[in-house]
């Protein structure tokens, strides 16, 4: 009889105990990672006044008719970045307005339940429906599980999962294939520039490709655009077991349970198709499917199999391995997106090609708490702390995302970004810094 996830999760915490990694921290292990309670409260007030500055919509609005909290990166409104967002203005909803925020997004959900991942501002979908590029890493149920562990709202609840099971189904219908997993793309994912591809692959055409773009000024390399039903994405499949949970979890808080064994039968398949067809036994890491074979580029979004609780307990240790190993994921600000062990590595962050960001790196925060990895999440919130600390010391601000290998901005990083980086000075001050 397999082990239902209560078990799992039970075994991941005796395994927890019992581990070490001995590789990583060597040259960090006298550091404390200790920031002067006074910059603490300075990183937290900036951030909430920028965050506060991006505020928009309201009764003037001709579109976004209440406030609403917004990643302010141009126009648009992005739905993981709003996602993410919800995890720190929890705890302000009243100055941030998350949950209109999100229901932003619920309001141009169409009949069949899709929801596009970014709606420019007038409220279109700013991509192609039929494209993979529409849709990002599918973190609604997460967000509102967010807001209710603050709320207790039952009701908002009640009013949105309905909306949150249409989108699943959506998904289900139009992204997964034969053998349980899912499609994506590269773009879509929101890591826009880590190469998915098979090294050397070039379009054969099974691609799904783009018809029309509005925005004919928008560049999309033709290999990016070409790639995505070819290859089996482990983020993807992996944020599809996530959502089945958390719609779960959703269920059984307003005491709905017409589908929830459908959701488990959903991510109990999806789970073991990852474990089946995406684990490479010779170095116990996880890889992207292209044609069925195992795509052999690593990269941080195989960190989402944590927080889905899609790791069996005997690959834990190796498998965390390659997190905590300096060489690989655990550069000077941790955690590297793409390892610097890897030919597409860049030292000053290349965007995705290295960069330490907020969101991947809460999602490995919270990955490592739900396996019973408490020590080592810890580790990793107080150390990505400091290094924001430390570049806020020099720079006065906080940043898009930060070079792995230096304590700087990435070379290629927004300032003044709370978006998703006020959840160092605001979430992870919450739960790791604070006295």
């Amino acid at each position: 009889m397999p082990l239902s996830r209560r078990q799992i999760l039970s075994g991941f915490a005796a395994m927890a105990a019992a581990a070490s990694f001995p590789k990583a921290f060597a040259a960090a292990e006298a550091e404390n990672w200790a920031v002067p309670e006074a910059l603490q409260r300075e990183m937290y007030d900036h951030a909430m006044q920028l965050a506060k500055k991006k505020i928009r919509g309201g009764p003037n609005d001709p579109v976004y008719k209440k406030p609403f909290v917004d990643a302010a990166f141009s126009g648009s409104i992005y739905l993981w970045d709003t996602c993410f967002i919800a995890t720190y203005a929890k705890f302000h909803p009243d100055e941030l307005p998350i949950a209109n925020a999100l229901d932003n997004f619920y309001n141009r959900q169409e009949e069949d339940g899709y929801i596009c991942r970014e709606y420019n501002a007038d409220g279109e979908p700013y991509w192609p429906k039929y494209h993979p590029v529409s849709i990002n890493p599918p973190l609604l149920a997460f967000a509102e599980l967010e807001l209710f562990g603050k709320s207790g709202d039952i009701e908002r609840l009640k009013t949105v999962y309905p909306k949150l099971v249409r989108f699943y189904d959506f998904l289900v219908k139009h992204y997964r294939g034969e053998d349980q997993l899912y499609f994506s793309d590269s773009l879509g994912s929101g890591m826009d520039n880590i190469p998915r591809y098979p090294f050397g692959w070039r379009d054969d055409g099974a691609g799904i490709r783009f018809k029309s773009l509005k925005y004919d000024w928008f560049i999309y390399s033709d290999l990016d655009a070409k790639w995505n039903r070819q290859g089996r994405s482990v983020d993807m499949s992996a944020q599809m077991v996530l959502f089945a949970n958390n719609l779960c979890d959703i269920a059984n808080h307003i005491g709905n349970n017409a589908d929830v064994d459908r959701f488990r039968t959903g991510a109990a398949q999806t789970t073991d198709a990852i474990n089946m067809h995406c684990w490479n036994q010779d170095d116990c890491f996880y890889y992207d499917l292209g044609y069925g074979q195992r795509i052999l580029r690593r990269h941080i979004g195989m960190f989402w199999t944590l927080i889905a609780g899609v790791v069996p307990e005997e690959r834990m240790v190796p498998f965390l391995g390659h997190l905590t190993d300096p060489n690989q994921f655990w550069r000077k600000i941790p955690v590297a997106t793409t390892p610097a062990d890897s030919p597409d590595f860049q030292p000053a962050g290349g965007y995705w090609h290295g960069s330490a960001w907020a969101p991947t790196n809460y999602m490995i925060i919270r990955g490592l708490e739900a396996v019973g990895q408490h020590d080592l999440a810890e580790r990793l919130a107080r150390q990505y702390y400091w290094c924001v600390a430390e570049v806020f010391k020099t720079t006065g601000t906080f940043w898009e995302n930060y070079a792995p290998d230096r304590i700087a901005p990435g070379d290629s990083s927004r300032p003044d970004f709370c978006g998703w980086t006020a959840l160092a000075p605001i979430t992870l001050w919450h739960d790791y810094i604070k006295v």
